[in-house]
């Protein structure tokens, strides 16, 4: 498993190969061992990493900094008012002059595009945090989580109730890499963009994978070995609450909704988790839920992009 990733930007799962998400899989056991060994590894020694926030984050930024100090390097944070951006600096020139301090650039931003032409215009890695388009520094964890608890990917059944939004994008990705069942289950309206379900399909036809686009989430769940939710209003879409909240009121993962699923269904959540909507507390907190692992491994699985791009 030799894949040289090193430069290599990290923008959408769509465009990793089966070998190289492999490659990040098996780095991140790697270092996830090493880490609960307490064995020190600093690859990234002398190595900088900045970070873009134009969306506030407490699980990407603490991961990738505490990972990029793990891994004996240094994490910047710059917001968006700590830029040039802000005041019109363009994207490209913020990204050639980036590219000359620092050796690997994170972004977190709304529009997909900018992290596009970011990349086109960097001389160095650049990461995508998240964007409203794809999520797949999450995905790529969410992954490896998933085989932790359940070893072979091939053929699991994942139920994603909620937003056809930039999760549901990603999983479709990395499910259909990795040859699983993807179903995302979503109200009339909020399906995920079809031309990332053409993608996420084209995928799946190589790896025996499946995608499916779904509205009952009782029919969804039925034989799922993992189910998965997210919020239902994402940031920047808070003036939709009150609608989003009526459209998807019957896509709550609650115990009813669990016993039409697997005996040993597990159940995921990207967080921050607004409980009582999207997600009971009884479930959360309950025997099927491996949230919070897959909280923690965001910061294994992003030492290992780190390690292996930078």
């Amino acid at each position: 498993m030799a894949q040289d990733m090193n430069g290599k930007d990290i923008i959408s799962i769509h465009e990793l190969s089966r070998e190289e998400i492999d490659q990040i899989l098996y780095t991140s056991h790697v270092l996830k061992m090493k880490n609960k060994l307490g064995e020190l590894y600093h690859p990234l020694k002398g190595k900088s990493l900045g970070m873009i926030f134009q969306k506030s984050s407490t699980r990407t930024r603490v991961s990738f900094e505490v990972g990029m100090w793990q891994l004996g390097g240094y994490a910047l944070f710059l917001s968006a008012n700590d830029l040039q951006l802000k005041r019109g600096e363009t994207i490209a020139d913020t990204a050639r002059n980036l590219s000359r301090y620092l050796d690997g650039i994170m972004i977190r931003t709304y529009n997909h595009q900018d992290i596009v032409d970011f990349a086109e215009y960097s001389s160095k890695p650049v990461i995508n945090g998240l964007t409203d388009l794809l999520h797949p520094c999450q995905v790529l964890s969410d992954i490896f989580t998933i085989q932790e608890k359940k070893q072979d990917l091939k053929g699991l059944k994942v139920a994603y109730l909620g937003d056809g939004n930039n999760m549901a994008h990603s999983l479709m990705f990395g499910g259909a890499k990795m040859g699983m069942e993807i179903s995302i289950c979503s109200p009339s309206g909020f399906e995920p963009d079809p031309e990332i379900t053409r993608l996420a399909r084209l995928d799946a036809s190589q790896t025996g994978g499946k995608i499916v686009i779904e509205d009952d989430p009782y029919r969804a769940v039925q034989e799922a070995d993992i189910i998965y939710t997210d919020v239902w209003t994402s940031m920047g879409m808070e003036g939709e609450e009150e609608k989003r909240v009526e459209s998807f009121s019957r896509y709550q993962v609650n115990s009813a909704l669990l016993e039409k699923a697997k005996d040993n269904v597990l159940v995921m959540h990207c967080l921050p988790a607004h409980r009582g909507e999207e997600i009971t507390d009884e479930v959360i907190d309950g025997p099927h839920s491996i949230v919070f692992d897959q909280a923690e491994n965001r910061l294994h699985v992003q030492k290992a992009i780190m390690a292996l791009i930078i």
